[in-house]
């Protein structure tokens, strides 16, 4: 139905050509959700939607930049959807923290079908099929057993988004060896993937932060859900909290200390 490849290759264009040069070299603007958006995030998503739009007219376009009105009536249509986030870690790409992607899903069906997310400083491009596995670089990603306990785990958390009684006992009863937090979803469950981080809590993104992501997780063999217990993906916009871990073992005591429902 698609052509990943040619995607991808346009997806690493634009990051190169538009995100790069202005890294750590513009101001940004506020959004009304107090979020930061620049005109890397605006060319960026016009230059993918205008490329999409000419070569999948049958497909329909979501963007992070759109009005939440028009991503309302998109989702609502049941049709199949590219959900783009033109630039994912805006505030890490304004302070010149290195560490920001751009990332794009199909959705159809209400399912991610197709995921990619592209690094452009470490040239990283992880692509995901449903069903067909999860790649960096071309080279397939597999989740192996680390036969590691949870304390010996390295786990990458977002605090701000938490409800307080958990961060407050995260820092309290700290279940792991070490965290980290980095600032980009989709590239956070990209790294989750490869196994450069074991554990993953985030309290609140959108589908087109942990679109492209999960699916690379996921096809990767690692085991994600929600605070709820539920799938993580959904076909809406509410925001969602997201759990994730490298391995069953330890998805099983992370999704326990948590006390999420098994």
């Amino acid at each position: 139905m698609i052509d990943v490849t040619s995607i991808a290759a346009l997806l690493k264009s634009v990051a190169q050509q538009e995100l790069l040069p202005r890294f750590a070299q513009i101001e940004p603007g506020v959004k009304p959700d107090g979020s930061l958006v620049t005109e890397a995030d605006l060319e960026s998503q016009r230059l993918v939607a205008s490329r999409l739009e000419q070569d999948y007219p049958h497909i329909g376009f979501l963007g992070e930049e759109m009005s939440a009105q028009q991503q309302e009536s998109l989702l609502a249509s049941g049709e199949p959807l590219f959900c783009l986030d033109p630039l994912d870690g805006t505030t890490n790409f304004v302070s010149g923290v290195p560490y920001f992607c751009i990332s794009l899903s199909l959705i159809q069906s209400g399912r991610v079908t197709h995921g990619i997310v592209y690094d452009p400083l470490r040239d990283e491009l992880y692509t995901a099929g449903q069903g067909r596995g999860a790649f960096l670089n071309g080279k397939r990603l597999q989740a192996r057993d680390t036969g590691l306990s949870l304390k010996q785990t390295s786990a990458l958390i977002d605090f701000k988004r938490l409800p307080p009684q958990l961060a407050a006992r995260l820092v309290t009863e700290i279940p792991y060896a070490s965290q980290r937090s980095f600032g980009s979803v989709a590239l956070d469950l990209c790294w989750l993937a490869t196994g450069r981080v074991h554990l993953y809590l985030h309290g609140a993104s959108s589908l087109w932060d942990y679109g492209a992501g999960s699916l690379v997780c996921n096809e990767a063999g690692c085991q994600t859900t929600t605070l709820e217990g539920e799938t993580l993906f959904v076909n809406r916009l509410e925001k969602r909290s997201a759990v994730g871990a490298v391995d069953q073992h330890l998805f099983d005591a992370w999704i326990k200390w948590l006390g999420i429902p098994g």
